[in-house]
């Protein structure tokens, strides 16, 4: 399920009913989103996708990312992952707990929109999965967790002997959809550079399109009008537009103190406002924010 960036929108709500705050605004979810990157001829591309036209946020270019569930945040995660451990994880996001779930729901939304693994087989290697018996295999499991099998990634991890590559992503931004909007999320941006032997595709359902396209190239497209972008999106474009390579980019992001990493709440113009500005509020660093 695809959050993005979650500035003025988000994705459809799921048939639980979110809490709401003291101002009846429903409490933001965690959620987390992957920048998926690789070296082109011209640069340093992403991949972006075109959610289905239905519901409300149809239409929304958008990196792959969703909701934080229940199973991401189980303990057995690190076992079989090579990054972070979930006091590391939750330090680096400035929580108390549950860190490492954002970390597992990076990798889980990344296979089931864009269908890149971020993972490795028994013997340490990449997963050849543009070779069509694997292809095929693997196109059975992600086809499982869309249809929201309960211990899919799980099952697959098992059966597959698997490791989850967690330390592949790094942890750039920090994004809360605004006060108001029907559904609201907190979101934690991760980057990861796609792997060599995989082929990024949409699913074909919630998103319909999709691309690999410089950053510079997507928010030109943007302020031609041809892409549909909310202000998180181009905001993590904009942070990654300047790199010649893969590894400057990500050398250069995991470098960055996750203690500065602001938490941006944007703040909508009033409906009395009708030529009002969107203000990108920082509300707080390093995970710790007031006024969510």
């Amino acid at each position: 399920m695809s959050t993005d960036e979650l500035g003025t929108a988000g994705p459809m709500s799921s048939a639980r009913t979110p809490t709401r705050d003291s101002r009846g605004t429903p409490s933001p979810r965690p959620a987390a989103t992957v920048i998926l990157v690789r070296d082109g001829a011209a640069g340093v591309e992403t991949f972006l996708m075109e959610r289905s036209g239905f519901g409300l946020f149809g239409g929304l270019h958008v990196f792959p990312g969703g909701k934080v569930d229940g199973t991401d945040r189980a303990a057995h995660w690190e076992d079989i992952s090579d990054g972070p451990d979930d006091a590391t994880a939750s330090r680096i996001l400035g929580l108390e707990t549950g860190g490492l779930g954002y970390w597992i729901a990076c990798v889980r939304e990344c296979f089931e929109e864009a269908g890149v693994l971020l993972a490795k087989d028994r013997r340490g290697g990449p997963l050849p999965l543009a070779r069509s018996e694997a292809r095929a295999r693997f196109g059975r499991w992600r086809e499982r967790l869309n249809a929201g099998e309960t211990h899919a990634l799980e099952a697959m991890c098992g059966e597959e002997d698997l490791r989850l590559t967690t330390d592949q992503l790094a942890y750039v931004s920090h994004w809360i959809t605004p006060h108001g909007q029907p559904t609201r999320f907190d979101t934690r941006f991760f980057l990861a550079r796609a792997p060599s032997e995989q082929e990024a595709l949409h699913d074909g359902h919630e998103t319909i399109e999709s691309e690999w396209i410089r950053p510079k190239r997507a928010l030109e497209r943007f302020a031609a009008g041809e892409l549909n972008l909310i202000s998180p999106t181009f905001k993590n474009l904009e942070a990654i537009a300047d790199f010649p390579t893969t590894a400057a980019l990500l050398a250069a992001k995991r470098r960055i103190d996750p203690e500065t990493i602001p938490t941006i709440l944007p703040r909508l113009p009033a409906k009395d406002e009708p030529n009002g500005q969107e203000v990108l509020e920082v509300i707080g660093y390093g995970g710790r924010a007031e006024g969510r």
